[in-house]
């Protein structure tokens, strides 16, 4: 049988499985390619049931469904590949009617990455609401800083005791710090310059920069896809983007360190095609994904849902606007950034569409 006889199925974000009378594979879609690890010509002809060492209960059910000719779904189904972790999964079972050798179309669709495009539309909504708020406060607080700013020069120069006017010098220097801040919260809404990017240029540039502003306690290793191709983009803006991640990830590796004295903290640069994933609700056949990993201390539970929000941080002193203007430039890009953290291991990954 030809594979252009599901050619439909080739778009599908999930793994879709035709199987035969004898639950043979006589078809695998690229999504179900990536699923097992193995293109569809090395599937196609093995049974389904020995790509995994716990499938027989599927198996069972299969073979009912071949011998009633009916369908069935099943939620939260676990099946293991040997030497992976467990898949978890949702599977949805179709009788095929009227071909010859095709019985059976299983569709296998990741609870992980339902969760992940859950969440993804989660941030899409709450960095539209931030952005919004942010705004609006970064405006009305903009008009009386100045105000207060000039009313405290005014009554410097009123002033002949010196020691007075370190108090005036104290909410001069105040008030630039919060209007430098208001400009850093603006800045995100200024349309990107868009021209064309190569991600290892900028992540070049980013690993210079932490190498000279930590020169000791970081180590930073590059696992770099040189196939992948430029892309357009605002170089400035996704420089930024990648030096606020890594930027991160260095303070919290060479503060865990000098606690504990341990050998260099380590950050890794990775870039590699990701295939057939879902980025602002919509599938893309291609895209570019850059992991920044560091084996630092991880991110506090209690903040690893809110990472992205505005004035959050965990480190003492932070502004906690790093990650939110990162995310906020991802998006204008198109792209989606997200986070996953655990001691020993945080992961940052951020997504842009080639196609």
């Amino acid at each position: 049988m030809k594979a252009a006889t599901f050619a439909g199925l080739e778009l599908l974000a999930t793994a879709v499985f035709v199987l035969d009378e004898d639950l043979r594979i006589v078809y695998a879609n690229p999504s179900a390619e990536n699923l097992v690890a193995a293109s569809s010509r090395a599937l196609t002809g093995n049974f389904f049931c020995a790509l995994f060492t716990d499938a027989q209960p599927l198996g069972a059910k299969l073979a009912e469904a071949v011998e009633r000719n009916w369908g069935f779904w099943d939620q939260e189904l676990t099946l293991t590949r040997t030497g992976t972790e467990p898949l978890a999964l949702n599977c949805l079972v179709t009788p095929v009617e009227n071909h010859r050798e095709a019985r059976l179309l299983l569709e296998l669709r990741s609870i992980d990455q339902r969760l992940r495009i859950e969440r993804e539309e989660q941030q899409l909504s709450h960095a539209f609401a931030n952005r919004e708020l942010i705004r609006n406060l970064a405006h009305e607080i903009k008009n009386p800083l100045g105000g207060l700013r000039g009313s405290a020069q005014l009554l410097e120069r009123e002033l002949d005791r010196p020691e007075l006017r370190e108090y005036t010098q104290v909410i001069i220097k105040e008030a630039d710090r919060l209007q430098l801040l208001m400009d850093r919260l603006l800045t995100p809404h200024r349309p990107p310059h868009v021209g064309p990017v190569n991600i290892h240029e900028v992540c070049e540039r980013v690993r210079s920069l932490i190498l000279a502003e930590f020169p000791e306690g970081v180590r930073i290793v590059r696992e770099y896809d040189t196939s992948l191709p430029d892309r357009p983009g605002d170089r400035e803006q996704l420089i930024q983007v990648v030096l606020n991640v890594v930027r991160n990830a260095a303070q919290a590796v060479v503060a865990a360190r000098r606690r504990t004295d341990d050998p260099p903290g380590l950050i890794t640069l990775r870039t590699r095609v990701a295939r057939f994933v879902t980025i602002g609700r919509r599938m893309h056949r291609l895209a570019l994904e850059l992991q920044v990993i560091d084996n630092g201390p991880g991110i506090p539970p209690e903040l690893r849902e809110k990472v992205f929000y505005p004035l959050v941080s965990g480190r003492e002193g932070g502004t906690g606007l790093g990650l939110t203007l990162a995310q906020s430039y991802v998006q204008q890009h198109g792209g989606t950034i997200e986070c996953d953290s655990q001691p020993g291991r945080t992961v940052f990954r951020i997504m842009f569409p080639l196609d």
